[in-house]
């Protein structure tokens, strides 16, 4: 049955909404999967040659599967507050412009970067088997949810609350001791000199990367064996999410030194490991990933500049160098 176009639905109805939503978007999903799948198959088996060829249908479908797993979990996210009595106003604004946004991209085209959008006929799909998916609850939660309104009363709600907790956080302990201990950190040490260093267009001050240094911020994930905490990619995300609140600037710098920490657990030799894991932990050395050239900017898709390999040097290739990884001492 049609949902009532005066008001979006509350509480319950939201959740029924959100199931009907998720159900929707997880067909529409396996129709794609199917249509790709048929694409990159020969004699019912997967060719490289054809992936490469169809590239941008596999990239694309792998985007739409992360947007239909983030009405999933928003849709889950509801139920949990709604359950517990934590589903304030906050909530349900971030989950209706959420769920929304996410909806209206999946049918009007996904951003996989700055100039390039997949589109469910990229996928194989028509506008009629698509349309066969959607529902009123889809379509209502498209017309009402990320609207202008709901922006503004959001933000109005979070200058309001600078310092209100969306939600219950579902933290274990040791992850909600870090997110206090950075919640502190940021409101006194980051909140009060952010606009100036913005204005300004300053450098993060050494002695504020040497408290984040104290802090562990830059050795989160990285094992014990190489100077770290060894703690999870959660821990990433909660000091990143506080640190950020107070200046993005700030809350970027635990994520580059994740990045490399990362790459180079992956792919280094154990001398390197040995070598640079232990100065990221403890901050002596602050990595950087730098990604640009002429007409493209950042937008990694459109790079044109080539390393290569000539014995034991890499030659770089292109109107000018176009990516550098550094880890520069502090």
């Amino acid at each position: 049955m049609p949902l009532a176009a005066s008001a979006m639905p509350a509480g319950q109805n939201l959740i029924a909404a959100l199931d009907e939503a998720v159900a929707a978007a997880e067909a529409v999903f396996a129709d794609a999967r199917r249509a790709v799948a048929a694409r990159v198959t020969v004699e019912g088996r997967p060719m490289a040659r054809v992936f490469d060829r169809e590239q941008r249908a596999t990239h694309g479908l792998a985007w739409l599967a992360t947007y239909v797993e983030a009405i999933r979990q928003l849709a889950a996210y509801a139920g949990r507050m709604i359950d517990t009595g934590n589903f304030g106003e906050i909530e349900d604004l971030v989950v209706r412009i959420g769920a929304g946004e996410y909806l209206a991209q999946i049918l009007g085209g996904i951003a996989m970067s700055q100039g390039e959008f997949v589109r469910l006929a990229d996928l194989g799909l028509s506008a009629s088997a698509v349309a066969a998916r959607i529902t009123p609850a889809v379509d209502h939660l498209i017309a009402t949810g990320n609207t202008a309104p709901h922006r503004a009363r959001l933000v109005e709600l979070m200058r309001e609350r600078p310092d209100a907790t969306v939600g219950a956080c579902g933290l274990e302990d040791t992850l909600d001791s870090i997110r206090e201990e950075m919640r502190k950190f940021a409101d006194g040490q980051v909140v009060p000199y952010a606009q100036e260093w913005h204005l300004n267009n300053e450098y993060i001050p050494l002695d504020i990367i040497a408290q984040m240094s104290e802090l562990g911020v830059f050795s989160l994930t990285i094992p014990e064996d190489y100077g770290g905490m060894g703690l999870g990619k959660e821990s990433m995300c909660v000091v990143s999410e506080e640190l950020s609140r107070g200046y993005i600037g700030v809350g970027s710098l635990g994520t580059r030194s994740e990045i490399a920490a990362e790459l180079i657990l992956g792919s280094g030799t154990e001398d390197q490991k040995r070598q640079w894991l232990p100065k990221i932990a403890s901050g002596e050395v602050l990595p950087t990933a730098v990604f640009t050239e002429p007409n493209t900017g950042s937008d990694l898709a459109s790079l044109k500049t080539r390393a290569v390999r000539e014995r034991d040097t890499y030659k770089v290739y292109g109107t000018r160098p176009g990516s550098r990884i550094r880890c520069a001492p502090t």
